[in-house]
């Protein structure tokens, strides 16, 4: 029997259009891209190519993309870089509890430094309001981060409105797009952002790359010293194999964000599952806003890693921790105010580019023989 992958969330597959198009950068274009003879100018060109295919999928300038190793080190750019170069303006920083930890702990090392950080609530779909956003600005505050969409449940948040805002109080604004970015349309300038963080291994590129977009005017600090690349925001010798390879897969994701085969094909999974277990079953997250391939769902009184440890073939996650042998609810369902005996039955089901429906029936009936006869 096959296995069947649906943890999209975690990281995807590097697309075949991707491999074939970093393919060339592991022998003939070896030059490096600063140097200006015949060996340096085409990879520069290449380059250039990429940073132009990531700024076209969210609708910005090519000079506001900066190449960064992942999602964590654009996080870490935008928020050290933003508060090292403004904390004399004040060092006031506004997020959410429900933020990925490549949020929350560069902000707990940011108030080791002097940093005060007001953390507004969700409410029980994981979504935070506006509102309380304008509610916690202070005459100190120099920076809102809110994640786009929740990696967990897939919540979408009202981006757009935090950023209005963010401009009337003169505030910058930074979002963790990275599980949002090639599964729903981005414009930064409707969403009203400042800084917005891609990561490569959530859009079918390799681990390893990712981008910060930096809105022209918003300054920050480099955290990585020396010459003057990535226009001087990021020293050290670009690597253009894995440059290469996230701008080819946000040219395809242009193309895949026109197909609505994915969000049908989740809806169809919500329904097949509500089906089979009825009450038994309950959705996690905002039904209608949240992330098309994102299906979050607790077993009620079940343990969801007991269930897919029952199911070796299959691939997904909970949001669980287990410490020293003890599962603990998922941080950000305890903030969704998810009562403890739903909220360990929780498990995140992410489908992807290469999902298909035959897939979706099986995980339904694996999931039938074990809730239903407890083996297989």
């Amino acid at each position: 029997m096959e296995k069947i992958y649906l943890d999209y969330n975690a990281s995807t597959p590097v697309a075949d259009e991707v491999v074939d198009e970093m393919r060339p950068f592991l022998n003939d274009f070896y030059g490096n891209p600063s140097a200006l003879h015949w060996a340096g100018r085409p990879v520069k060109e290449k380059l250039m190519i990429a940073r132009n295919q990531v700024a076209n999928l969210l609708s910005c300038s090519p000079d506001e993309i900066i190449f960064t190793s992942g999602g964590s080190e654009a996080n870490n750019l935008a928020l050290k870089g933003y508060y090292f170069k403004h904390q004399g303006k004040g060092a006031h920083i506004i997020t959410s509890r429900i933020e990925h930890p490549a949020i929350l702990n560069p902000l707990r090392f940011l108030e080791r430094l002097g940093a005060e950080i007001t953390m507004v609530d969700v409410d029980q779909y994981g979504m935070v309001s506006p509102q309380d956003i304008a509610n916690a600005i202070r005459e100190d505050t120099i920076l809102i981060t809110i994640m786009h969409a929740n990696n967990e449940v897939g919540t979408i948040q009202p981006i757009d409105e935090i950023g209005e805002i963010a401009r009337r109080y003169d505030i910058a604004f930074h979002t963790d797009a990275s599980q949002s970015v090639g599964k729903v349309p981005l414009d930064v300038e409707k969403m009203n952002v400042d800084m917005l963080t891609i990561a490569g291994h959530k859009l079918y590129a390799p681990k390893g790359i990712g981008a910060l977009y930096l809105r022209k005017g918003i300054e920050v600090e480099p955290l990585i010293h020396g010459a003057g690349h990535e226009f001087g925001l990021r020293a050290g010798t670009e690597n253009t194999l894995l440059a290469v390879g996230l701008g080819k897969a946000c040219e395809l994701a242009q193309e895949y964000l026109k197909d609505t085969k994915l969000e049908e094909l989740t809806n169809y999974f919500w329904n097949q599952l509500r089906d089979a277990f009825g009450s038994e079953v309950t959705l996690n997250g905002h039904e209608k806003r949240r992330l098309p391939n994102t299906l979050n769902v607790s077993f009620v009184n079940r343990m969801g890693q007991d269930i897919l440890d029952a199911i070796p073939l299959l691939a997904a996650s909970t949001g669980s921790a287990c410490h020293s042998g003890k599962i603990e609810l998922s941080p950000v369902l305890r903030e969704m105010g998810v009562p403890e005996n739903i909220g360990m039955g929780a498990i995140r089901f992410s489908l992807g580019r290469y999902t298909t429906k035959e897939e979706i029936d099986q995980v339904v009936i694996w999931l039938g023989r074990f809730l239903k006869d407890c083996c297989f």
